[in-house]
């Protein structure tokens, strides 16, 4: 029956105007054969496939709906998102009004002998439309001339978005319906029913995203050519962070506090502590590389998580350097006592062994040696520079080295037992404290 319909169709468009063609009576075609559909006599008599509907007049009012099926998925490196949707399309052409009030379900294939609108999707990077088991298109005609075309198409598109608060973020995507060729002295595009134009969206159910909310919009797009019109469907996609708080931040807060545990241990148990600050470094720079590895094209943003694996790292990385500090401090402290225990004893195994003669020798030789020293004082830290036999650049070299030696002595740690001390407390506390700015500014600001 619709071979017989689409063969018709094809046959009025060639023939002249002045013979009567309909799809109601074919007698003309086929002799005594007819069928008939009441109500379509004289349906396509003059009718141009190639002229809008009105044309040279008003424009035609294209009202449009869509049916959201499924968003298949979201790439982050890619920056779009594909999504398979129900296009449909509305408009009246008077040319096709029949008597009777009801509708008729053509066959899709008669879409090529009508006018329909130049709809594309903006900013598309490829799309197509289903053909199984054939074109997944409909066409409906009612009897005051309106026509429902409806499509069954997968798109990819491209959305523009800010990683920079990855995995916190809040991503807003568009789909935008524009005409190609008409302006909007042509055709004028608007939603069927507002928001209530779009269906199935909120039933979305996406493996890292949760749809906030969506609105529709009609604007025009501001060309060379001209202006046209345009319906943007947007919607916001809020991340799910739980995932990503399970996969890298528990991981990464565990590794700076598995460091904390090498400050209960003593200074002399190097390779101990040694083994607990290399490992943690290693196993944090490997959880760093992974989590850059899943978004190797964003690697130009500074993400969220980029800056709390740097902050964790600092952490691990600090307690590394504070056992090093603290080792060096206590291993030049013993270096210090050392020379100074040495001499004692040997001396006191000298005083055993000595005379009266040897104490009396020791005693003058150290006397003359305070006598030729008093013009200048010197002690183990600073030097008195008040000479006025010193020149002038010995003097500021003098004060200089004084300075010098008071601020080495300013960070000199006298007790190298207290750096850990001190740790326990610092660090925990330091975290602590980043982390709350952290989680506020990237949750609230």
């Amino acid at each position: 029956m619709f071979c017989r319909y689409f063969c018709f169709f094809s046959l009025c468009l060639f023939l002249p105007t002045q013979r009567r063609c309909s799809l109601g009576h074919i007698s003309n075609l086929h002799g005594s054969d007819t069928t008939s559909l009441p109500g379509f006599e004289n349906l396509t008599v003059g009718y141009n496939k190639y002229l809008r509907p009105y044309f040279g007049g008003e424009p035609v009012q294209i009202a449009m709906s869509l049916d959201i099926a499924s968003i298949s998925s979201i790439s982050e490196s890619d920056m779009d998102y594909t999504a398979t949707i129900y296009l449909r399309q509305r408009w009246t052409d008077p040319r096709l009004v029949f008597h009777g009030n009801k509708s008729f379900t053509l066959d899709a294939r008669l879409v090529e002998l009508l006018w329909v609108p130049d709809t594309y999707i903006v900013e598309s990077k490829k799309s197509f439309l289903h053909d199984v088991t054939v074109g997944n298109r409909l066409i409906r005609l009612f009897s005051n001339g309106t026509i429902l075309y409806a499509l069954r198409i997968t798109t990819t598109v491209a959305c523009n978005m800010d990683l920079s608060k990855y995995p916190m973020d809040t991503q807003t995507c568009r789909l935008q319906l524009e005409s190609w060729g008409y302006d909007e002295n042509d055709v004028i595009f608007t939603w069927l029913r507002g928001n209530d134009s779009v269906h199935g969206i909120e039933k979305l159910r996406l493996s890292q995203y949760t749809v906030e909310r969506y609105y529709t919009l009609v604007s025009k797009s501001q060309q060379e050519t001209g202006s046209y019109p345009r319906l943007i469907l947007q919607f916001e996609l809020r991340r799910n962070v739980l995932y990503f708080i399970l996969e890298t931040y528990v991981p990464s807060t565990l590794l700076v506090m598995l460091s904390w545990v090498s400050f209960w241990i003593t200074l002399d148990s190097v390779p101990a502590r040694t083994c607990i600050g290399v490992t943690t470094v290693l196993s944090m720079t490997t959880l760093m590389i992974g989590s850059r590895g899943s978004l190797s094209k964003t690697n130009c943003f500074i993400k969220a998580i980029d800056v709390y694996l740097g902050i964790c790292f600092s952490f691990i990385f600090g307690a590394l350097v504070e056992y090093a500090v603290a080792h060096y401090s206590s291993s030049q402290k013993c270096a210090a006592k050392a020379p100074e225990e040495g001499p004692a004893n040997e001396l006191t195994k000298e005083m055993e062994e000595v005379n009266i003669t040897n104490i009396l020798h020791s005693s003058i030789t150290s006397y003359k040696r305070k006598i030729s020293f008093t013009s200048v004082e010197i002690s183990s830290d600073n030097v008195n520079c008040s000479d006025l036999t010193m020149k002038t650049h010995e003097k500021i070299k003098c004060v200089l080295r004084n300075k010098m030696h008071r601020i080495i002595g300013y960070f000199t740690i006298q007790n190298p037992s207290n750096v850990d001390h001190y740790s326990k407390l610092l660090f925990p506390l330091f975290f602590m404290v980043v982390n709350v700015f952290y989680w506020a500014y990237y949750l609230y600001f």
